[in-house]
């Protein structure tokens, strides 16, 4: 991570969770990162956590679903901080609704944040890097085990459109390497797939458990991951020698029965 410090990151769902984590670990590790988050005001908080850290955390309040937002969010990188040299994107939603009653709502909310939020600011991270003659950059996508086929229980039939967003995450993270290849650019592209995650994401997303569990409930029904261990697995992926392309990375709870 050596290399790393006093580079730039911009973290998409900064404010909690895994998001949060990772900021504040890249911040630990001499990074400039950008947590950028429609509740601004958490990341915020975690910057006066940081105080002392060897790098800085800068907020700024965008909701990467908008293409006005994106632009003006990595414009505010470039005006400030000279432009990216990694993004994470983190930001994502889900909801429980079924394939044959929607509502149609929940899967455009899904598709504008979880694919092509994902994508806009890809795009800008990318023309950041090639303005500035940055080829040893890294996007890693946070994934999920979802993004790698469909549920094989019955009972998760309503988050079928989650799982194929994060299977659209899945064919974009090759697409980029293929187009980077092309290109001859050494820029790296990751996905990286969690099992069960404790985050807040159940609440942010308003999802209702059935059984009217609630989300701790729900969690501790099995094995499940701390927002932590994602954190480290993108330190492990950007540590990795300039040769080396972590392009999946998935991550389990042992004992996760699917």
């Amino acid at each position: 991570m050596q290399r790393w410090q006093g580079r730039v990151a911009v973290v998409t769902g900064a404010s909690a969770g895994i998001g949060a984590e990772i900021a504040k670990d890249l911040v630990k590790h001499g990074m400039k990162v950008v947590g950028i988050a429609r509740r601004v005001e958490r990341v915020e908080e975690l910057k006066k956590k940081l105080k002392g850290a060897s790098g800085t955390l800068y907020p700024l309040k965008a909701d990467v679903s908008k293409e006005e937002d994106v632009a003006t969010a990595f414009k505010w990188v470039k005006d400030n901080l000279g432009g990216v040299d990694v993004l994470i994107n983190n930001a994502g939603v889900a909801s429980y609704s079924s394939l044959s009653e929607g509502p149609v709502k929940n899967w455009r909310t899904i598709l504008e944040l979880n694919v092509l939020g994902l994508s806009m600011c890809t795009k800008e991270a990318i023309q950041s890097m090639k303005e500035r003659g940055v080829d040893d950059g890294h996007i890693i996508h946070i994934n999920s085990i979802s993004g790698h086929g469909v549920p094989h229980n019955s009972e998760d039939c309503g988050i079928i459109f989650y799982s194929a967003s994060k299977n659209a995450v899945t064919a974009l993270t090759e697409g980029l390497r293929r187009e980077l290849v092309l290109n001859k650019s050494c820029i790296k592209v990751t996905s990286l797939s969690p099992g069960t995650v404790r985050t807040d994401i159940i609440e942010a997303s308003g999802i209702k458990i059935k059984g009217g569990l609630t989300p701790k409930e729900m969690y501790d029904q099995g094995p499940s991951l701390e927002s932590e261990d994602i954190s480290q697995g993108v330190l492990y992926v950007l540590g990795t020698p300039p040769h080396v392309q972590v392009h999946e990375l998935t991550i389990k709870p042992v004992g996760e029965p699917f």
